[in-house]
């Protein structure tokens, strides 16, 4: 909303008279002073777009006007369009305006032209806006035009104009707390105080290429000895002088063959980092390697000089540096999910979730104004056949479980394994494509499952840039543009590619990817035009609108500093389960029945080897509604207990499986698979009449 102001939808079609002699004479300009225009309701000429907006002349009315004199302004309205009159200000509106405010004084500098009116309905002041901001008035920018007396905050921590120019520079969509990084609390507080948050992306967004240096690898071997007879700077992939870089830095980098590594899977650490870590207890002295057939040692080739970056530091102080720059250090995915857990707060949002209609059910919560995605989630189903309302506790893992497998299977995805965004204009005009993102966001924090269905490009797309990614042929799901791809590829003769060019001129015109074919080797340029035409340029705005979404709870950011963490769960699927794996997932409670343990043991191994009728991810799924174990891990941890009844029982809310007792293995493996195959059965069945969005 530009101003709190109510719009009426009326169009400036009708012709306008001539301004009166009132405002006439309020954007008189001194001699020479046409170029420098006055603005009709302060009377100044300053241009100040921090301080008093973006000054704007309608040169067919010679009007000018401040942006915030005329948002501010008590007795006018955005009537029209934003191209119409000023900001959407109609002409003849302002001309009115003007003529009330001829009649008003300021009661600070005691001249005419006042326009904007204090919100107490008692007071009668009236002030210019430049006169206001003298006296420190409060302009607000949300809600009713509003002035208000500007107390003295004795716990301010921004200056007025930091702050100001701060939210000029970062827009709506990036104005937030320096210190926190809060954007809705510190957001509304700061309309409240009047500063204006324009409605635009952040002015660094707009430039071109200016986070291109980002991209640039880091490329020089540091190490004391390089034996690289090319110089530090060489770098060949796939061979011993590719550069690795410090794994916890990435600021430093060796030749393989100077730091002895075999491959560049393998860890190498900077002197600096070592050094910390070495000291945090959570380093382990590598084993001393040597190249095959050379007589240099693992001693002299990690011999590094000290790097000018930092001073030297005592052990202590180094262990301190790793406290306040632990997340530099730890890469692990569990971890770095883990720390963005630390957002949520205690506080508790309950969501009704509709099993049949997980997607509907869970974009109502999300989208409800009391919904906030750092408060702590629990789950209520609820069955919208049931006329008692009655409610049941639900798993919040099982939840983000199913709500995963509907995101991947919607709509919004095209693709068969590895999933790329596809072009739907109805979930583009209902915004769920920031849904999706935000979805997945919240779930990654909340410790729902990994997603596993990226597909590199899309994966890529969001941690460099679309502009930096490079599509292959498998990302194309439309069969008709694979095969188009397909025969310019194959084209054996430029008479060949002209020919094709011909059939599919249409398509090509429309894709805007027509090219003038000289040689043969033109055609390898046409078909990548038409790869980045299909699978990024025409998904922009659902791109743009998705990565807006996974910025919730700070989720893209942490991608984007740690994409070889992350790219593993956005990109594949958890491994298969096994005995091992369950068997340490489940913690067993004390005075639990010796043999039934020996029974689920035994059950494990044969689901594992296909003597049973269930699987590994069964079981999971009947223990904790999840088939695969979390990123983030289970909380609370799944944990088995022995009872006195014929069947297992699952509880999802607590990940406790209930082992039935029995007196044969046969019985219980019958008991077991029974059990946990009819349950699964019947929930599926009551799932399956889920209505696609």
């Amino acid at each position: 909303m530009a101003c709190g102001a109510a719009r009426e939808g009326k169009s400036d079609t009708a012709a306008l008279e001539l301004l009166p002699s009132a405002l006439s004479k309020m954007n008189e300009s001194k001699p020479g002073g046409s170029q420098n225009p006055t603005c009709v309701f302060c009377r100044k000429n300053d241009d100040c777009p921090i301080k008093y907006g973006e000054k704007k002349t309608n040169e067919k009315w010679n009007l000018t006007v401040h942006y915030y004199c005329l948002l501010m302004s008590s007795g006018i309205w955005q009537r029209g369009k934003e191209e119409e009159g000023v900001y959407g200000f109609l002409i003849e509106d302002i001309r009115k305006e003007v003529t009330r405010a001829s009649k008003l004084k300021c009661c600070v500098c005691k001249k005419t032209g006042a326009s904007i009116g204090c919100v107490a309905s008692r007071c009668k002041r009236s002030y210019h806006f430049p006169c206001g901001l003298q006296r420190e008035c409060i302009f607000q920018f949300t809600g009713n035009f509003a002035i208000l007396r500007s107390p003295c905050c004795k716990n301010a921590w921004f200056h007025r104009d930091c702050l100001q120019v701060q939210a000029i520079n970062a827009g709506m969509f990036f104005f937030r707390c320096t210190i926190c990084n809060n954007s809705d609390i510190f957001q509304k507080e700061m309309l409240r105080m009047g500063i204006h948050i324009p409605e635009k992306d952040a002015s660094w967004e707009l430039e071109e290429n200016a986070y291109q240096e980002l991209l640039q690898h880091y490329e020089h071997c540091d190490v004391r000895r390089c034996r690289s007879k090319e110089g530090r700077d060489y770098n060949v992939p796939d061979s011993k002088w590719e550069i690795k870089r410090c794994q916890c830095c990435g600021s430093r980098g060796t030749h393989l063959a100077c730091s002895s590594l075999q491959s560049w899977e393998q860890n190498w650490e900077c002197l600096e980092c070592r050094g910390i870590l070495y000291n945090s207890g959570d380093f382990q002295k590598a084993k001393k390697h040597t190249l095959p057939n050379t007589n240099v040692g693992i001693t002299d080739c990690l011999l590094e000089e000290s790097s000018p970056k930092l001073p030297r530091q005592s052990p202590g102080a180094q262990r301190k540096d790793l406290l306040r720059q632990g997340s530099k250090f730890r890469r692990d995915i569990s971890t770095l999910i883990i720390e963005l857990g630390f957002q949520i707060k205690k506080k508790t949002k309950r969501l009704f979730i509709n099993k049949a209609n997980i997607w509907s059910s869970a974009l109502d919560g999300f989208r409800n104004q009391n919904f906030n995605p750092s408060y702590t989630i629990e789950i209520a189903y609820v069955n919208e056949n049931d006329h008692f309302g009655k409610e049941q506790p639900g798993s919040k893992q099982e939840f983000l479980s199913l709500l995963m497998q509907q995101l991947e299977n919607s709509p919004l995805f095209e693709g068969s394994l590895s999933k790329n965004l596809s072009l739907n204009s109805q979930a583009l005009k209902e915004n769920l494509y920031y849904e999706a993102g935000k979805m997945l966001a919240i779930s990654l924090v909340h410790g729902g499952p990994s997603p596993g269905f990226f597909s590199k490009t899309l994966f890529n797309c969001l941690v460099y840039g679309p502009e930096s990614t490079q599509p292959i042929l498998d990302d194309v799901s439309d069969f008709d543009v694979a095969q188009i791809i397909i025969r310019i590829n194959t084209a054996a003769t430029v008479a060949d590619l002209n020919s094709l060019i011909n059939e599919y001129y249409n398509y090509l015109e429309l894709i805007g990817c027509l090219r003038l074919i000289t040689s043969l080797s033109d055609k390898y340029m046409l078909a990548k035009d038409i790869l980045v035409y299909h699978v990024i340029k025409r998904v922009q705005a659902p791109f743009e609108s998705f990565k807006q979404g996974l910025k919730t709870l700070g989720v893209l950011e942490k991608i984007q500093t740690y994409p070889e963490a992350f790219c593993n769960i956005f990109c594949h699927k958890p491994e298969n389960l096994s005995t091992k794996i369950l068997s340490d997932l489940f913690t067993v409670h004390t005075l639990s029945d010796v043999q039934a343990l020996g029974f689920w043991n035994s059950y494990l191994q044969a689901v594992e080897d296909g003597k049973s009728t269930v699987t590994m991810e069964d079981i999971l799924i009947f223990a904790t509604g999840c088939s695969s174990i979390p990123p983030a891990g289970f909380k609370p941890t799944p944990s088995i207990e022995c009872l006195h009844m014929d069947f297992p029982v699952g509880n999802k809310c607590n990940n406790c499986l209930a082992l039935p007792i029995t007196s044969t293995y046969k019985e219980f493996q019958e008991n077991m698979d029974f059990a946990i195959k009819n349950t699964l059965r019947l929930e599926k069945e009551e799932n399956s009449h889920f209505i696609g969005h």
